[in-house]
């Protein structure tokens, strides 16, 4: 049907997925991530909302306003967890277009109720409203495009979703220095507010153009549709090879992982469910606590509250801050698949415990008056940022959605994304009350994690590159231990370079004996 998915077919409609869905909601995703921390400073923000005021004003109360501050931001986040909570059920139900259709609705009430709110109250519940609806697609959007990409360009196109959050972050940062010279009129943060809603709109109007997931398709029993889905994201005929392939090979994996109810990722079987979903929320709980959000959330507070600078230079220095990130997503793009995903976790977690331990040291009240010192700690700050894009800000998405078996897929997404909601309402919650009580040793804290993560990367996390989300079952089906896994994905990745030298060797000599003997060996 020449005329459906934009008349698009192959890489040209992999891209159209991209760029009119995933970019504008994870834009979308990024932008709150920064947008409300940029306006905390505000004067107009500040008399509209006194309650959220932490500067200049008397410590007793710059106490108590840090603790509501901190709970009305991260309120957004409480509605994020139960946004993606409700994809555990409605994943399934209602398919994945329609569940980032419905979302994005959401989203685009609770920004309009956030820009018009005049009482506090109305903001709180915006903030939950708002939460609910980019915590349902943030959850959904990752397991759509997986299921979508070919297993060679997987990686690379659902990185991707790291630039994106990046390009989101920088936006809101820029509009926020922007309007900063907006005096006396609450357009200067109203209008920011209320600007997301072009990306949701943007979202939920070409998500009814693409097409559905085909493995969701199959799921579901409209095999002859999910063929028809196949052959135009393989730019190939219906029932050519590759498409019978592929059918086959989601029909194998649907009847070898079970009833496809979501409380089969709380049991563990011979496919070791509980153990992949696990390993997807803990290392979307790692994209947390290595401390990013303590950084994006609160850049502007931090170089005008704690690095002593004046409002213009901080909204500057956190706004170039923030291109950090999408261009770490860009050199991610172009590693995922080569280098994969591990090497890529493993240094950038090593690297952002460096960076935490250089921001506790020059930051320290010894080092206050330090030009060097703070110097140094600006270039901490968007170090952190450039590597967290490279190692976790995508990736993580991307390895929740490769570690779940299609039958649970949509709820151990679901679960994970919840995970980094959880561990994104705990820093926005504890940040100000932290560096209000312990200052720079708060940093110490995430080079712990951080450093940890780096371990646990290593002896639990299987590498996933360049398998298709059939294959990385197998890996699992192999493994009887959770040490497995890692040491499994690697006799597997080697297994597979034999055969292809030994096909090599054949080629050039002639005979085929040998390979037919190693193929029926592994």
């Amino acid at each position: 049907m020449p005329g459906r998915y934009l008349g698009l077919r192959g890489n040209a409609l992999l891209r159209a997925a991209v760029m009119l869905v995933v970019c504008p909601t994870f834009t979308c995703y990024g932008y709150n991530m920064s947008v409300a921390g940029g306006l905390l400073t505000l004067e107009s923000f500040n008399t509209q909302f006194p309650r959220m005021q932490t500067i200049n004003v008397p410590d007793d109360v710059k106490a108590a306003n840090s603790l509501i501050q901190g709970t009305v931001i991260a309120l957004y986040t409480v509605g994020g967890i139960f946004g993606a909570l409700s994809c555990v059920y409605l994943g399934d139900l209602w398919g994945r277009r329609k569940v980032i259709f419905v979302t994005n609705f959401v989203t685009i009430i609770g920004a309009i109720l956030m820009a018009s709110s005049f009482q506090f109250a109305q903001f709180i519940v915006a903030r939950l409203v708002l939460g609910l609806g980019i915590g349902g697609y943030v959850a959904t959007v990752p397991v759509w495009q997986s299921e979508i990409s070919p297993a060679h360009k997987r990686g690379s196109n659902v990185v991707t979703d790291g630039i994106f959050v990046g390009l989101g972050v920088t936006i809101a940062l820029w509009i926020d220095l922007g309007f900063y010279f907006v005096k006396d009129n609450s357009v200067s943060w109203r209008f920011p507010l209320v600007f997301q809603v072009v990306m949701s709109m943007t979202a939920m109007v070409f998500i009814t153009m693409l097409p559905e997931s085909p493995r969701w398709l199959i799921k579901t029993g409209q095999v002859e549709k999910g063929r028809e889905v196949l052959s135009a994201l393989l730019d190939e005929d219906e029932h050519s090879a590759a498409v019978n392939e592929s059918v086959t090979n989601i029909e194998a994996s649907l009847a070898y992982c079970g009833s496809g109810r979501w409380t089969d990722m709380f049991k563990n079987g011979p496919n070791r469910i509980f153990h992949r979903a696990y390993l997807a929320a803990t290392g979307q709980m790692f994209q947390q606590m290595c401390g990013v959000n303590l950084i994006t959330y609160y850049a502007t507070t931090i170089f005008e509250q704690y690095l002593h600078m004046d409002a213009v230079q901080s909204r500057i220095l956190a706004a170039a801050m923030g291109l950090m990130q999408p261009f770490g997503g860009y050199l991610a793009y172009y590693t995922i698949d080569r280098l994969g995903r591990r090497p890529l976790m493993l240094w950038s977690a090593g690297a952002m415990a460096i960076c935490m331990a250089g921001l506790a040291g020059c930051t320290d009240p010894v080092a206050a008056d330090n030009t060097g010192a703070l110097a140094m700690a600006v270039v901490f700050l968007y170090c952190f940022q450039f590597i967290f894009t490279v190692g976790y800000s995508g990736l993580t998405f991307l390895y929740a959605a490769e570690m779940a078996p299609l039958q649970v897929r949509a709820a151990v997404s679901a679960v994970s994304t919840a995970t980094v909601w959880a561990f994104n309402f705990l820093l926005a919650e504890i940040t100000p009350v932290g560096f209000d009580t312990i200052g720079s040793r708060y940093y110490i804290i995430f080079a712990v994690i951080n450093a940890a993560i780096v371990p646990s990367v290593y002896f639990f996390f299987p590498e996933t590159k360049g398998r298709s989300l059939e294959e990385i079952d197998e890996i699992f089906a192999q493994s009887k231990t959770i040490f497995d896994p890692p040491r499994v994905a690697r006799a597997m990745q080697s297994r597979v370079v034999h055969i292809g030298e030994t096909n090599s060797d054949a080629e050039n000599t002639g005979s085929n004996d040998d390979v037919i003997k190693e193929e029926v060996k592994a």
